[in-house]
């Protein structure tokens, strides 16, 4: 199944896998000695059905330079380095990833972007966009309400908010909002 199917949406294993694949993984795991053997059995399925996966290494070289650099990557050097066409890329990714390249460089870019907002002190969002390669504060405005629904600004104000409410919970260190 590509994983652009799966993209936003639930789904069990056993939709993924096949009944049949799943009925005889859970046979394997119930005669396992314990959880590590267990663990150890996943794991090795896991590893095969990805080792039979036509692309993955194209997908996996090109993501780890677009994680790298934090998305700060054109997505036509990507596919120009690979040998192969951007639309051949995206396709690969949209079936390994769920995801095209450049969906994954943004979420990548953005990720980074919130980990640098410090919501204890002033925050000059022009800075912070600049320094993520945001082409202006409005492109950056725009990718903010894309992944948060919320603007910077009241990124900031729900954030700020659950650490007063909830000072030392495990989330205090984490940037994304918890509303």
């Amino acid at each position: 199944m590509p994983a652009a199917e799966l993209c936003d949406r639930p789904v069990t294993v056993e939709q993924v896998w096949g009944r049949p694949a799943i009925a005889e993984l859970r046979d394997r795991l119930a005669t396992a000695a314990g959880p590590y053997e267990m663990l150890t059995l996943l794991e090795e399925e896991l590893m095969r059905r990805l080792c039979e996966t036509a692309g993955l290494g194209l997908v996996r070289h090109t993501s780890s330079v677009i994680a790298a650099t934090s998305g700060a990557v054109a997505i036509g050097d990507l596919s120009v380095a690979a040998g192969v066409s951007s639309t051949h890329l995206a396709q690969r990714f949209k079936e390994l990833i769920g995801v095209t390249p450049k969906r994954l460089a943004r979420t990548y870019r953005f990720t980074a972007t919130v980990f640098a907002i410090n919501p204890a002190g002033p925050i000059d969002w022009g800075d912070l966009a600049g320094g993520a390669g945001y082409f202006d504060q409005a492109h950056f405005g725009h990718e903010f309400r894309a992944f948060t629904g919320l603007t910077p600004t009241r990124y900031v104000e729900v954030r700020r908010r659950f650490l007063r409410e909830h000072p030392g919970h495990a989330l205090d260190g984490w940037p994304l909002p918890a509303d």
